[in-house]
């Protein structure tokens, strides 16, 4: 339990590093701003076009008596509109982050720098991080869609569908949330979609903890826009827990070797002490490696 409180910590610290830089703060309102007004756009119409939508897909309850038309195709408007909302709130930071790829990229590399240590890179060039994030974007929608084709059909049970489907949807959204804006970091460790999700479910909790605020934040369109920079902050700083960088090499003493002496070896006998980095043991596709050094010579 310990961990949702720390993942609530992780959004707070974004928020607050990016408050404490306006720059950062104004320019990284625009990508959301953009969104946001495409996204008004479109719930308007589906508010506006829910009743006949229902209508159209419910032909055989045409004869139905009153009042149970209205309550069966209230129901369904309330639930496609439930729906619509719930794919909003997920695709809307997929879409944000795909406008502003190169301001979030920098804004995340910059977190990095800020906590000390190597600032990772993912060697692609731009367009072929652009590629990726589309694409591993339009896979979490998907598997975000089947899950909300799911709930849509609980919804329909009595009680269940009124108390324990909303608390789902709250959490599923905001697991694939906190997966959208990790993979900003993540993404420049060289981790694949299969291995962020895996990372993510080992500390399920602590996701739970930075998407589920962000989640219900997110239903009010403009604090989603003036959240977002702070929220790809504060999913960096967690990255850097869930897949720690090394430290980076201290150019000032450039000589300096991690050795040992083993005294079995006789006197003087240095030896190379392998060097395991920070994150080692996580499981991704990356691992940060020492650079290779040719073993010290005894003098003669």
């Amino acid at each position: 339990m310990n961990d949702l409180g720390k993942g609530f910590g992780y959004l707070m610290k974004g928020q607050r590093w990016v408050g404490g830089r306006g720059r950062r703060l104004g320019l990284g309102l625009l990508p959301g701003l953009l969104t946001l007004v495409l996204y008004l756009g479109a719930l308007v119409g589906l508010a506006f076009g829910a009743d006949d939508f229902v209508a159209w897909t419910t032909p055989f309850a045409d004869g139905w008596s009153s009042p149970w038309l209205g309550i069966f195709r209230g129901t369904l408007t309330a639930l496609t509109l439930g729906l619509g909302l719930f794919l909003a709130v997920i695709t809307f930071t997929a879409v944000t982050l795909l406008v502003g790829q190169p301001f979030y990229e920098s804004l995340s590399e910059e977190v990095d720098r800020s906590e000390g240590g190597e600032v990772p890179q993912s060697g692609n060039s731009f367009w072929r991080d652009l590629w990726i994030s589309a694409r591993d974007s339009v896979r979490i929608v998907l598997r975000v869609a089947v899950y909300g084709i799911v709930l849509f059909a609980l919804g329909f049970v009595p009680v269940l569908g009124q108390t324990v489907v909303p608390v789902l949807g709250f959490c599923v959204t905001g697991y694939f949330l906190a997966e959208e804006l990790t993979a900003v970091a993540l993404q420049r460790r060289r981790m694949l979609l299969k291995d962020r999700l895996r990372l993510l479910r080992g500390r399920r909790m602590l996701t739970l903890g930075f998407g589920v605020p962000l989640a219900l934040a997110f239903l009010v369109p403009f604090v989603a826009v003036f959240l977002m920079p702070g929220a790809v902050a504060g999913a960096t700083l967690m990255a850097r827990e869930l897949a720690p960088v090394p430290p980076a090499p201290d150019t000032d003493h450039p000589a300096d070797t991690d050795t040992y002496t083993d005294n079995t070896a006789g006197p003087g006998a240095a030896l190379d002490k392998p060097a395991t980095p920070p994150g080692a043991g996580y499981g991704g596709p990356v691992s940060y490696q020492h650079p290779d050094r040719a073993p010290q010579q005894p003098p003669h």
